[in-house]
């Protein structure tokens, strides 16, 4: 059977490769300790499942509106006005399966066939999969040596003056990001996220932020920080952007399929169309364990598991580069080091393979994130337990000893 051309041009998400290895060790009867995937370990906590539980229990199990449940939509906004400090009308929030549909979403209501959008190098892959579906095409720029999670000004412009040189036909379209970022745990400052905001209306292009790690950050110090995070919305600085966000990630509900994002009011009614073709409505048991995930009890769970996560990127912060993997960037945020793999191979795919099947340690290759120099890269996650991560660093020290041998 044929299979379409634009599904050809979708890369496969190699962590899910180094996954299904790494499960098929494991039926074989050897140890795995899994820090490939981005998923937390805690579970969903027991209030939320609760909730869940109970929406099916009364039979709350037919579809809701397209956008989702209004008392939903209400208390996220209700959200962004006391954590944030901005007013978003309900009206504009779009709840969505997982953060992953509101992304598929918003590619195919904003991107046309010659768009082009720009993307951080690294950066999530399948943002560029979407992309490609919706027809455009998009353009990496590097942040390799820089530490930055997104380009700042002067690389935008030194890409526009090439582009202009180059006669490419093609319309900038957007501008996409992510802070903290997935893969390096880097954060995008408020001034800078004023500045990129600036940029785009200057050149008529959207912004689109991907905050689906708020909550999940460190830079403040474990007594001065704030529940849920202390990192500013990009709708602190313009209200006309564009915001993805989930309960998978802080709020623990991977598996729930849930998340939502805050679009301009002209946006509202087409993107309904599109939700209403494309999902009908997210998980309706879903909607309303995720009301649940707000109450004051809940985040103070989900508090003290962000200071585990902040003890094991702690510990791999010290641990790795003792053992001989430099940080490439400071893991401020989300559960992730991205380490430089380069004094011990070239090819981090075979670098990561040799990892786990000589001594049991599941990584995640750079090159599924992006494609300057990603095979000098791989992404460690810290979603295990500390005695895991010991035991993981020990074997990966083992490794590189044998390697340098």
């Amino acid at each position: 059977m044929r299979i379409a051309n634009r599904a050809k041009r979708v890369n496969p998400f190699r962590v899910m490769d180094v996954m299904a290895r790494a499960q098929a060790r494991e039926a074989a009867g050897l140890p795995v300790i899994h820090l490939e995937v981005g998923e937390p370990d805690f579970g969903t906590c027991e209030a939320i499942r609760a909730a869940g539980i109970a929406a099916l229990q009364s039979g709350q199990t037919a579809y809701t509106g397209a956008t989702g449940l209004p008392e939903l939509r209400e208390r996220i906004a209700a959200f962004y006005a006391a954590h944030h400090g901005v007013t978003v009308d309900p009206s504009r929030i779009i709840i969505t399966p997982g953060a992953s549909g509101a992304l598929v979403l918003l590619s195919q209501l904003l991107l046309s066939p010659g768009d082009e959008v720009l993307m951080p190098d690294p950066s999530y892959p399948c943002n560029r999969n979407f992309v490609t579906l919706a027809g455009a095409s998009t353009t990496l720029l590097p942040m390799a040596g820089s530490g930055r999670a997104a380009p700042d000004i002067e690389q935008l412009n030194a890409h526009l003056q090439t582009r202009n040189h180059s006669n490419k036909d093609t319309t900038l379209a957007g501008l996409w990001l992510a802070s903290p970022v997935n893969p390096t745990g880097a954060i995008i400052s408020k001034e800078e996220m004023h500045d990129l905001a600036c940029w785009c209306r200057k050149h008529n292009c959207h912004l689109l932020m991907d905050e689906i790690y708020h909550g999940l950050d460190f830079r403040v110090s474990q007594g001065a920080c704030q529940r849920m995070g202390d990192l500013p919305s990009v709708l602190t600085v313009d209200a006309e952007a564009l915001v993805v966000n989930s309960f998978s990630k802080y709020f623990g509900m991977t598996g729930w399929r849930i998340g939502w994002m805050v679009l301009p009011e002209n946006l509202v009614e087409r993107a309904t169309v599109l939700a209403q073709n494309l999902f009908i409505s997210a998980s309706t048991p879903a909607q309303y364990a995720a009301l649940r995930a707000f109450d004051s009890d809940v985040i103070d769970q989900l508090e003290v598991q962000r200071q585990v996560f902040r003890q094991r990127r702690d510990f791999l912060r010290e641990a790795l580069p003792s053992a001989g993997l430099e940080l490439a960037w400071q893991p401020d945020g989300a559960f992730y080091c991205y380490v430089d793999i380069s004094r011990y191979d070239n090819d981090c795919e075979r670098f990561c393979g040799r990892i786990l099947d000589q001594y049991g340690v599941a990584i995640t290759p750079g090159t599924d994130f992006g494609d300057n120099q990603a095979n000098r890269y791989a992404r460690i996650a810290y979603t295990r337990p500390v005695e895991e991560l010991e035991s993981a660093v020990e074997q990966i020290t083992q490794a590189l000893q044998a390697i340098r041998v």
